[in-house]
């Protein structure tokens, strides 16, 4: 994959989860942009920077951490409203306010389209990172999978889909994480896909995964979920579980952690189709 292949042209021991881990601070930055990550005919001003602010939070929050800072870079086409600005505005402050977050600078610039970058700093003493997986351990997904993949399908026919979709309200699992931080042994968020994000693991825990059924491609390869793959000790299921109803979210186990077996991820990458 050619952003595999970039990204390992940077020598860091901080690079290679959701965030990087320095002291006590996780640092991470996302990109969103027009045409390709969104087009501004399927979503108001308003949704964009919604979306965008929580798919940066998504990060810290899959890294057991609680986001406390963002930084802000817009670059905005020309002829933008102002009308257009202050919803673009209002959708940043607004899950600032909801996640007790302060805005502390960035940039804005004039483009030929919306492109927003976002970086989000936030603490935690705990971080889920995405090694420390061992043979045996149990792997789990949150939520639904899927429906992201098919209203974004639906959309690039030009229909149209629900305010409430996932492909433009994102559910992220913060309670969840929360009280489950002793028990998870790894952890990241799905933006790339289950099988994709699935691979990753494989390759940080050089670890393969025997899956309990097959997985269809519709639910493995569906991006922009932003639901939580986790693993853990199969000892404390039971515990889990537990944690999953009282924070109403539903965990689905799929597959166990193998030595012996080898990951082959079979979707295709989303960065540079």
């Amino acid at each position: 994959m050619k952003e595999n292949y970039f990204i390992s042209q940077f020598k860091s021991a901080y690079i290679g989860d959701d965030g990087a881990v320095v002291g006590e601070n996780i640092y991470s930055k996302d990109a969103f942009f027009e045409d390709v990550h969104f087009k501004t005919a399927w979503m108001s001003y308003y949704q964009i920077a919604r979306k965008a602010m929580i798919v940066n939070i998504s990060d810290a929050i899959a890294m057991n951490a609680k986001p406390k800072y963002a930084l802000l870079s817009v670059a905005m086409p020309k002829n933008i409203s102002k009308i257009e600005m202050l919803a673009l505005a209002k959708g940043f402050n607004d899950v600032a306010h909801e996640y007790k977050i302060e805005i502390i600078g960035g940039d804005t610039i004039s483009n030929i389209k919306l492109d927003i970058t976002i970086t989000i700093i936030a603490q935690t003493k705990k971080p889920l990172l995405r090694s420390g997986i061992r043979d045996g351990y149990l792997v789990a997904f949150t939520g639904e999978l899927g429906k992201s993949a098919k209203d974004l399908k639906k959309l690039l026919n030009l229909g149209s889909i629900h305010k409430k979709s996932k492909f433009i309200s994102i559910k992220l699992r913060e309670k969840f994480i929360q009280n489950s931080s002793r028990i998870l042994k790894s952890g990241m968020d799905i933006s790339d896909g289950l099988l994709s994000d699935l691979d990753k693991f494989a390759s940080v825990n050089k670890i393969g995964f025997r899956f309990q059924n097959k997985i269809q491609k519709l639910i493995g390869c569906s991006g922009e979920e932003y639901e939580m793959l986790v693993a853990f000790d199969k000892r404390d299921k039971k515990a889990l579980l537990r944690h999953a109803a009282q924070s109403r979210t539903p965990l689905h186990i799929f597959a166990t952690a193998s030595k012996r077996k080898k990951y082959i991820n079979r979707c295709k990458a989303h960065h540079f189709n």
